[in-house]
């Protein structure tokens, strides 16, 4: 830590928040909705959520793919900063929440920019051919986050993008007894991701942590 860093609390955290484009009401009831339905509420914030268009924008990005789509809030932000042209591969490997995702995603004011694939993240990832994407959102289960980030580097273009959520370990990033049983995996794969030479990447403090990695 360098003598002028600042150590970033819950207040920093609220102060961001605070200052940061909010979600519209469309993406509150997608989230009121996915409560109702039994979907697990771990979606991305709308911190987050306006951190990822900023950099997708930087990037100009026009093909993205996500791992993990749960209820399609964090692939409808993201698909937001897209260009006309622009698609947003979500891959989700459960039936419900792919179902769910595309009934809003077919809602929402990017319907024409979001794909929602059902199936295991890993096997879907090798149906895209190499150079394919942009950049890739890795939010799925963290056992498979080494395996997600060795076919992103082969999709992405050179100077694409690979962003992973999650590298705080929900909470528990420094604990040596986690109660998480995805923590260890992700503290693991924190390792895994500084160690890539292919990657130029460093951890954002929102959310629960994220990485941003630039492809050499």
């Amino acid at each position: 830590m360098a003598l002028d860093d600042t150590l970033v609390t819950a207040r920093h955290f609220e102060y961001i928040a605070k200052r940061t484009t909010g979600e519209d009401t469309f993406l509150a009831s997608l989230r009121a909705a996915a409560k109702k339905e039994g979907i697990p509420p771990i979606s991305i914030g709308p911190a987050q959520g306006s951190f990822l268009q900023i950099v997708l924008k930087l990037a100009r990005a026009k093909t993205v793919v996500e791992v993990g789509t749960l209820a399609g809030y964090s692939a409808i932000w993201m698909a937001r900063a897209l260009p006309p042209g622009g698609v947003l591969h979500t891959i989700e490997y459960l039936e419900k929440h792919a179902d769910f995702a595309r009934r809003w995603a077919a809602k929402s004011d990017v319907a024409d920019r979001i794909i929602v694939h059902q199936g295991d993240g890993r096997s879907v990832m090798k149906t895209f051919p190499d150079g394919f994407a942009d950049a890739t959102f890795l939010d799925a289960d963290k056992k498979s986050y080494p395996i997600y980030l060795k076919e992103s580097l082969r999709l992405l273009r050179p100077g694409g993008l690979v962003m992973v959520d999650n590298a705080f370990a929900f909470g528990q990033l420094f604990d040596k007894k986690p109660t998480d049983d995805e923590a260890p995996a992700v503290q693991k794969f924190n390792e895994v991701m500084a160690r890539t030479k292919e990657v130029h990447g460093i951890i954002v403090p929102l959310g629960d942590g994220c990485w941003v990695g630039v492809k050499r």
